[in-house]
């Protein structure tokens, strides 16, 4: 397993489709932040990182299938997907260790933006001024639900040998995880099951913790969300074996 971790993510790691993807999250990530008027933590005066957390997990739909479309598609377009599952490894530790090798890349695109956190906090007046809680809360929020999309984009990438397709499937799947059931609850007949519904997206789970809040049952939550596209995943892979 520890093998199969190391070669997919020193495949990222020497191919410029990670540096590109990720390089191109940081740089719009902090044109948001700090140059454009409307987003702008300069403008609106408060030093705080709720713009900054609101905005990336519309990011996230696009840098994380661009990472995960890879993993099975590419095996499959190559050819080395047959003698990958053929190796005495079982199906559970090739995909683990390709989830795992994905969300470290995006842990990776996510260390250098603590550096706005430190940036705001020293100009905040008095300096320091910011709280802290709250952005320890968004970062591991942001954390599981990278990792709830890799998973997501995991089972989008067994799904073809396309990776273009891959992506799509990936993007479609986390739009709708993260928005589609917000907008379902305002569906007139359906409003009266609003809070129900909110509950199955991970859009209300995510801004819970976003509030420093770590309540156990988000926490279920992404790890199951993480596990069921998982096991998708492995009854693909196991039904193409």
């Amino acid at each position: 397993m520890y093998a199969v971790f190391t070669r997919e993510l020193f495949s990222f790691l020497s191919s410029m489709v990670a540096y590109i993807t990720i390089g191109i999250f940081l740089l719009i990530s902090g044109l948001l932040l700090w140059f454009f008027p409307d987003t702008s933590i300069l403008d609106y005066g408060y030093a705080e990182m709720d713009g900054f957390f609101s905005l990336v997990p519309y990011l996230f739909m696009f840098l994380i299938p661009a990472i995960t479309m890879r993993s099975f598609a590419e095996e499959r377009r190559e050819g080395t997907y047959e003698l990958l599952i053929t190796r005495p490894v079982s199906l559970w530790q090739i995909i683990i260790a390709k989830f795992l090798a994905c969300l470290v890349l995006i842990f990776f695109a996510l260390i250098p933006t603590l550096v706005y956190s430190y940036s705001i906090s020293k100009l905040g007046f008095p300096e320091g001024n910011i709280d802290s809680g709250a952005v320890t809360g968004s970062y591991i929020g942001l954390f599981f639900l990278g990792a709830i999309f890799t998973s997501i984009g995991i089972f989008a990438s067994a799904l073809t040998k396309n990776q273009v397709i891959a992506f799509v499937i990936c993007a479609a799947l986390c739009a709708f995880a993260f928005l589609g059931f917000e907008y379902t609850s305002q569906v007139a007949f359906l409003q009266q099951f609003q809070s129900t519904i909110l509950s199955f997206g991970i859009g209300a789970h995510y801004s819970s913790m976003s509030r420093g809040v770590l309540d156990t049952r988000d926490l279920l939550y992404f790890i199951s969300f993480t596990l069921l596209f998982l096991l998708f995943t492995r009854l693909i892979i196991g039904g193409k074996r």
